[in-house]
């Protein structure tokens, strides 16, 4: 580990809670949650979407993005840490949803504290595509069919507009996404229910002990239970000239598609801090023992203000072909 890059990750770890700490104390407006959700049914659609994600669609829905491969895994110099599946954590779940096709998409996701106390982190690549994207909900450390902590709809989803107009390959160094979530059915907003972890910018790249937590699941297999492994990062330099950028790279088996939005989470003295989620390059790697994040920046840090203040969330452009 280089000293500027450890320095830089304390000086982090200390300046984020004071960072994040603007957005509770420059009195924001309160919540300015869409009119519609995407699906377009509002607050109407929380008792829909909780019948309709019945344990039986969960399980049926399939990866929202499914590059990596299920094969063997990259050739490596040092053991690969082993994954294992556990019942999740509370704060740390599925976006559910149904695509243009009819088909059940899943993605994963980590609860962020805000002043709203109703903001999640995930990949933008799962959330990116103009899909209709009904029943498009979040449930909390979803296993094995189960609803633990409820259903939430999801009101507004913040990515980078250079995401929007660069792409998945081009724009991957903005691989992440802020969304909004609505209430659950009896009022309560996701974080009073589950807790969160602080959003960390700048972290650093080399660190020696990250818990990556994903979800899993391809056409041959089903995702009861996410899975779990503790591992080291450190700086990738892309040598693709399509997907140019600096990303974290970590070493963990078994994270194959299903596993983007899994969130990248680091010991602070809050308990965790989110440092990453899957994908980035390549949208999280092409190999099942190697995955991948964007690296957090102001640029990261802003989008989570846009949200929390409720702003327009950008759009992609008419005249900007996507990628």
């Amino acid at each position: 580990m280089s000293r500027p890059i450890a320095v830089r990750g304390r000086l982090a770890l200390l300046l984020t809670p004071l960072l994040l700490g603007l957005s509770f104390t420059l009195a924001p407006a309160p919540p300015a949650h869409a009119a519609h959700a995407p699906d377009g049914h509002g607050h109407g659609s929380r008792l829909a979407a909780d019948t309709y994600w019945t344990p039986q669609r969960m399980r049926a829905a399939r990866p929202a993005a499914a590059r990596k491969a299920t094969g063997a895994p990259r050739p490596a110099t040092a053991p690969t840490p082993p994954s294992h599946p556990f019942d999740g954590l509370p704060q740390v779940g599925t976006f559910f949803w149904t695509d243009g096709s009819n088909t059940g998409r899943f993605c994963g996701g980590t609860v962020v504290r805000s002043p709203h106390r109703d903001l999640v982190v995930s990949a933008a690549h799962c959330l990116r595509s103009p899909d209709p994207k009904r029943h498009l909900s979040f449930v909390p450390q979803y296993h094995d069919g189960l609803k633990p902590h409820g259903i939430y709809p999801i009101e507004r989803i913040y990515l980078d507009q250079r995401y929007y107009d660069l792409g998945t390959n081009a724009g991957a160094r903005w691989d992440y996404a802020v969304v909004r979530l609505g209430a659950r059915e009896d009022g309560a907003e996701v974080e009073e229910v589950t807790g969160g972890f602080n959003l960390l910018p700048y972290p650093g790249y080399d660190h020696r002990t990250v818990r990556l937590i994903g979800y899993p699941g391809n056409k041959d297999t089903t995702h009861p239970k996410p899975l779990d492994c503790t591992s080291s990062t450190h700086r990738y330099t892309s040598t693709d000239p399509a997907a140019p950028g600096h990303f974290l790279e970590i070493a963990c088996a078994g994270y194959i598609g299903g596993t983007s939005g899994g969130p990248f989470l680091v010991r602070d003295f809050t308990g965790y801090a989110l440092i990453g989620v899957i994908g980035g390059y390549h949208t999280g790697g092409d190999f099942p023992d190697v995955s991948y994040s964007s690296y957090f920046t102001l640029d990261t840090l802003a989008l989570y203000l846009h949200a929390v203040h409720g702003d327009p969330p950008a759009t992609p452009r008419q005249n900007v072909s996507p990628h």
